[in-house]
């Protein structure tokens, strides 16, 4: 597998940094994923003179797969398959961590994985399209090079499609601990933790019991979030964010190609980008916590204190509520029953899992259709349901949608249930003109009907609408003064990345105008 120019000159800037030897160690066979995975290795081990390649021949292990470990020491950093696409980065990451490039996560974190006791064998099954595959791998990876008692194997479903099937995997990344399932989707280094690591509620709430008040403190870390971050540090004020996870929705989101001056990026590139710009402003960034309820005080010259669900409070003279939202389920009989198993929200991590498969997308706005576009050219066939008589979507999308040969569109269809029984063998729905039930055979059901707003744990505090989004004025205050809000939990139409942040620059100007007058 031969690397281009522009990636290898790149790499070399890279390899640079290595300061101890890496040993390739790989175990292959006579499939071409095997000669690929070796051309692979080799091509990288030329970029650098402490980059050493073995080969195995221990037949316990899976082939082709090769590990990244120091001369004479295993590290349990195993690649199953060839890290290419998302996972490239994952593999070169893993080549400089074991070379001893410097880990960036803190100090306290890197002596709590050192000292976890007990044994634990994980392995991720992963696709090279899913965007949120290598943030498990790599903090998995790490947390093996740091601590012996734990290992990690990356397995690439494309080129281990058996044991897929065996396992009934049917959404990535799963995760497997000492062979039971441990875990679906996107996870970070310190929500692994905290399910294998007793202790780390308590460790995070020793931290966060030592944060001093803010002047603003933002809770959710999407687009407006972060963008209520920057003006509101800009204003060389004591800003925080609070997020279960930074870059929300956007995370999932793999095309954008409607932010202005950007022709195209990605979700988790825009995500990173923003990440930094937070960075550069000193913004506290607390993620992986849930907001739980917020406490108003009967003076207004107190500060909020924001609950947490883990225990800890924090305090704040303004909040700025940036919750986003999330996927909104159909509600009907089959779909959390199956969810994972068939039953999937992210076409781009999941449609490889289908390939040559017959699914079907429930949605027929622009991100149902996107979606049924998208997986056209993965899987066997589509079928697109729409509860309307007219599809939603913008024309053009439609127009490439209907030139498609394997697509089939169903409208003024209810769906009524998902059925199965391990894992999707049907949907059953309703033609509506001619209120007929019909049931379609079908291997997975991908759920693209909008949003609903993340605003649950706010119904008995703040005004929302009908639609449970929270109502704002035109500074993005809310019903309680010095509490304001941003971005696709509010009222303000047009649930867009562009919009949200510019609802979060508002909502934070807001916030200061209000410190100022009070």
């Amino acid at each position: 597998m031969a690397l281009d120019q522009k990636i290898k000159t790149q790499l070399q800037a890279y390899m640079e940094k290595i300061e101890n030897t890496v040993e390739l160690k790989y175990f292959k066979n006579d499939t071409e994923k095997s000669m690929e995975m070796v051309d692979l290795i080799k091509e990288v081990n030329l970029m650098s003179d402490k980059i050493n390649t073995i080969e195995g021949d221990d037949s316990n292990h899976r082939s082709p797969s090769f590990q990244v470990n120091r001369p004479g020491e295993s590290t349990g950093i195993i690649f199953a398959g060839i890290p290419m696409g998302h996972e490239f980065t994952s593999f070169i990451l893993a080549i400089l961590q074991v070379g001893g490039y410097p880990l960036k996560i803190e100090t306290e974190t890197i002596e709590q994985i050192k000292s976890i006791q007990g044994n634990f064998a994980f392995e991720t099954y992963i696709s090279l399209s899913c965007h949120n595959c290598p943030d498990v791998v790599q903090a998995l990876n790490v947390m093996a090079l740091l601590n012996p008692n734990i290992s990690h194997t990356m397995i690439d479903g494309d080129v281990y499609q058996q044991e897929v099937a065996d396992k009934k995997i049917m959404s990535v990344p799963t995760i497997f601990l000492n062979g039971e399932e441990f875990g679906q989707g996107r996870m970070e280094l310190e929500e692994i933790l905290s399910k294998i690591d007793t202790r780390s509620n308590d460790i995070a709430n020793k931290k966060l019991s030592k944060k001093e008040d803010f002047d603003v403190l933002i809770v959710g870390g999407g687009p407006a979030g972060a963008s209520a971050a920057i003006y509101a540090a800009r204003k060389g004020i004591k800003t925080g964010i609070v997020a279960e996870r930074f870059g929300g929705q956007v995370m999932d989101t793999l095309g954008i190609e409607n932010f202005i001056s950007v022709k195209a990026t990605e979700g988790p590139k825009l995500v990173k980008a923003l990440e930094e710009h937070v960075d550069e402003y000193g913004v506290d960034v607390i993620n992986l916590q849930k907001a739980k309820k917020i406490h108003v005080p009967n003076d207004s010259k107190d500060k909020f204190q924001l609950e947490l669900h883990s225990g800890a409070r924090l305090r704040s003279k303004t909040l700025i509520i940036s919750t986003g939202a999330r996927w909104k389920e159909l509600g009907i009989p089959g779909e959390s029953e199956f969810k994972g198993k068939g039953v999937a929200y992210c076409p781009h991590c999941d449609g490889p899992l289908f390939k040559g498969k017959h699914v079907a997308v429930i949605g027929g706005g622009n991100s149902g259709v996107e979606a049924a576009i998208d997986l056209a050219g993965i899987v066997g066939q589509v079928t697109l349901f729409e509860f309307m008589p007219s599809l939603k979507a913008d024309q053009v999308l439609q127009d490439r949608l209907y030139s498609l040969k394997n697509v089939n569109v169903i409208l003024n269809a209810a769906t009524k249930e998902i059925t199965g029984d391990s894992k999707v063998k049907s949907i059953k729905y309703v033609e509506r003109d001619s209120n007929e039930e019909k049931e379609l055979a079908l291997e997975g059901v991908f759920i693209q009907i909008g949003l609903v707003p993340n605003t649950d744990w706010l119904k008995d505090d703040i005004k929302l609408s009908k639609y449970g989004e929270i109502e704002v004025d035109s500074k993005g205050e809310t019903s309680i003064p010095g509490i304001f809000a941003a971005g696709d939990v509010t009222t303000v139409p047009y649930k867009q990345i562009i919009i949200a942040m510019g609802e979060g620059s508002k909502a934070a100007l807001g916030a200061f105008d209000y410190m100022i007058r009070n």
